[in-house]
């Protein structure tokens, strides 16, 4: 049976939601250090995702968290829940984000947001190296344009799109693309085939290739932010437009076809069908959510 997962920050729980929003259970749960991105293979049955870590105890009270420490982690289970194994263990990188994988290639990718990095590894979590790095130090991952936070790669045409969010509700953020396989002796801190697709963005997060359609969620300002975009990207990209808006602090993005699922802080998660012209809210958690990815599970 086809699910979505979801993963729950206050909860620290996976859960899978039935494609009706009928059901909610969890799958795994003690997810203590604030999880982010997933992402399922479903041939080899396992579950991925990113931790972003413990955030700094200094941050300013009724500031967002801030995760400058280097304790960001990736993990993996089993479908069924079990097996549950440490890849990536805490230090190796900052604040891990969105997951995304080419399981044909054995890659994952994601994106350390402090870390300022789009980053890959192996699927035993070996071979971790940057792609792409957008700073250095800690001055420069107060810059928070410099900071990546979602990402997905298109496998056929060998490239990668990631987002820098810029600043909360700043109309800062951007989206870029670049090959997907790091020329030999190029350095990730000066890539030169980086291409920027489109800018000024209220603040873009999570992204999904759906053919030659880009989809992504925005958390940013209304009336632009908070919302579902999409865009061409194929031959030339497009001009963005917006498919669904309303959200609360929109995050997590999934769908297959002309199908998306998208989740937000609030707590809920909601059915798009960019073909049909529904929106509907397909649960209420009441919990914050973020990642989200598509599953058949036992």
């Amino acid at each position: 049976m086809t699910e979505l997962l979801a993963l729950d920050l206050k909860a620290g729980v996976i859960h899978a939601v039935s494609l009706d929003g009928r059901r909610v259970r969890t799958v795994v749960d003690g997810l203590g250090q604030v999880p982010d991105g997933i992402v399922v293979d479903q041939l080899r049955g396992h579950i991925y995702w990113t931790n972003m870590g413990l955030p700094d105890p200094g941050a300013a009270p009724g500031t967002e968290p801030e995760f400058f420490t280097r304790n960001g982690s990736l993990e993996r289970v089993d479908l069924d829940g079990g097996n549950r194994t440490v890849l990536v263990p805490p230090g190796a990188f900052t604040t891990g984000k969105q997951l995304t994988a080419d399981f044909e290639a054995g890659r994952l990718y994601w994106c350390d947001r402090e870390g300022m990095a789009v980053l890959t590894c192996d699927l035993s979590g070996a071979d971790l190296h940057p792609l792409v790095v957008t700073g250095s130090g800690e001055r420069d991952a107060r810059i928070t344009r410099n900071w990546c936070v979602g990402v997905c790669v298109d496998t056929d045409r060998r490239q990668i799109y990631w987002t820098q969010k810029g600043a909360a509700k700043a109309g800062d953020g951007r989206i870029f693309r670049a090959p997907l396989d790091l020329p030999p002796g190029a350095d990730p801190a000066a890539r030169t085939d980086i291409e920027l697709l489109w800018s000024d963005l209220p603040e873009p997060i999570d992204l999904e290739l759906h053919g030659s359609t880009l989809l992504w969620t925005d958390r940013g300002a209304e009336p632009e932010g908070n919302a579902l975009y999409r865009a061409e990207v194929r031959p030339e990209h497009g001009t963005p437009s917006i498919v669904s808006r309303g959200y609360r602090e929109a995050i997590g993005l999934a769908g297959f076809g002309s199908h998306c699922y998208v989740s937000d802080l609030g707590g809920s998660i909601r059915a798009v069908d960019t073909a049909a012209g529904t929106d509907i809210t397909l649960a209420r958690l009441g919990s914050p959510l973020t990642g989200l990815a598509l599953a058949d599970l036992p």
